[in-house]
């Protein structure tokens, strides 16, 4: 049976509370509502037990007797058209696009844009996607914030790096257009979104070796990991290719030894690892060993059948970059930094970079450095390690100076005779 409590609060005033159980059974949900004065709660109290302790008709808690307005109807939004199931079904409709990518892409999708797009469509409207949406989307994924519906158990945020944050508006900015394509939008709100360059945070993301600081970590490699890091940082191959190597690659061009690269190891949409063709047409190549490098790989591929891996990991198949990293790469790392004062902490992609830029050093030009690490564009190679160029600073000094002394010679004679001929003509 509904009943009244009295409290006093703390600016000196008092409460009275109707309180009563839902249908007046012992079990019913506990309720209960508030006034300032005895003779409002008494008439309330009344209301509730005159309707067989429930809620009187028409009594909005905290409020009183409102009058019911009409509901607003809610926007014929297509269900299709919101953020979540449409960028999915983006990627699913995607072409040309290997297995690996598009799951990288779910995840984008799935943990970069979910949480902010959520209730936004992709189609204009009162629930589209805006280009302060849109802004405020790119300065949350720098700043390391979640959006609005983190998934559960979701953990802090790192801020990303710019190239990560580009990534992400890369693939949103596609989904867009696509809706545009589709003639779901009149226009793509990701453009004119200024983003981060790739310099402002990630000048320092690759790490390049000294010949000497090299060595230092070699010299602490097991004895299983030390011709695979050898290979690496004399051809500058990607660890997918390197691990791909396999007896019949080894071959031979113009009489000097080679590796083909034909193949390296990829993830399909569900995780698998399967081998297939490079990433790009260019990154199917062939590389000219020293014979250092040749006698790795015939020492590799002694007693072995054709089709067998050069570099197996030690239980057999090839070796995981996950696994390599953590039990033979990061252990050379510590006692190389502890025991001989190395300083950087490279990562096993680093060799890679490391290769470039020892190429660079040597004054071998950027288009042939680009042939040897497989980038489909010249430009690729000239904003990874363009950077590297003032190694050639004396050369290019020396190059401007020739150039000024040579503005200071006559003219050829056969420039000077062709004059008097004009001369004697007039």
């Amino acid at each position: 049976m509904a009943s009244i409590r009295v409290r006093e609060r703390k600016d000196g005033g008092t409460t009275h509370t109707v309180t009563w159980r839902d249908g007046g059974a012992r079990t019913g949900k506990q309720e209960s509502e508030k006034f300032d004065d005895m003779k409002s709660a008494e008439r309330f109290r009344d209301l509730v037990q005159g309707h067989g302790e429930q809620w009187p008709p028409g009594w909005v808690k905290g409020k009183g007797f409102v009058e019911e307005q009409p509901a607003e109807p809610e926007p014929d939004v297509d269900p299709e058209t919101m953020f979540g199931a449409y960028a999915l079904n983006f990627v699913d409709l995607l072409t040309g696009v290997q297995g690996g990518t598009k799951a990288k892409y779910r995840q984008m999708i799935e943990c970069n844009m979910v949480p902010w797009f959520r209730d936004f469509s992709v189609a204009d409207g009162p629930e589209s996607i805006t280009g302060d949406a849109i802004k405020l989307w790119v300065n949350d994924l720098e700043e390391g914030r979640w959006g609005p519906y983190p998934p559960e158990g979701a953990r802090k945020r790192r801020k990303y790096r710019a190239k990560t944050t580009r990534d992400n508006h890369g693939l949103l900015s596609s989904i867009l257009q696509a809706a545009v394509l589709g003639g779901k939008r009149a226009t793509n709100p990701c453009v004119g979104t200024r983003l981060p360059r790739a310099d402002d945070t990630d000048s320092d993301e690759m790490c390049f070796l000294e010949h000497w600081e090299y060595a230092l970590v070699h010299k602490h490699l097991k004895a299983d990991a030390s011709d695979i890091v050898e290979l690496a940082a004399g051809t500058g191959l990607r660890w997918g290719e390197l691990t791909a190597l396999q007896k019949r690659d080894i071959v031979r061009r113009n009489g000097r030894p080679a590796l083909r690269i034909q193949r390296t190891w990829k993830l399909d949409e569900h995780g698998k690892r399967y081998m297939g063709p490079p990433k790009t047409k260019r990154s199917r190549r062939t590389l000219v060993l020293t014979p250092r490098l040749s006698a790795i790989v015939q020492r590799a591929a002694r007693g072995k059948a054709t089709d067998a891996l050069l570099f197996p990991a030690p239980e057999g198949g090839a070796w995981l970059p996950a696994t390599f990293r953590r039990q033979r790469w990061l252990p050379a790392i510590a006692k190389a930094q502890q025991e001989e004062g190395l300083t950087k902490t490279p990562r096993v992609h680093d060799l890679r970079h490391t290769h470039a830029s020892w190429m660079i050093a040597a004054k071998i030009p950027l288009p042939a450095i680009q042939a040897r690490l497989g980038h489909e564009s010249i430009q690729t190679t000239v904003d990874r390690y363009g950077h590297l160029l003032d190694i050639l600073d004396d050369e290019v000094i020396a190059a401007v100076d020739q150039a000024f002394a040579l503005t200071r010679c006559p003219a050829p004679a056969d420039v000077l005779l062709a004059r008097e001929d004009v001369a004697a003509a007039a």
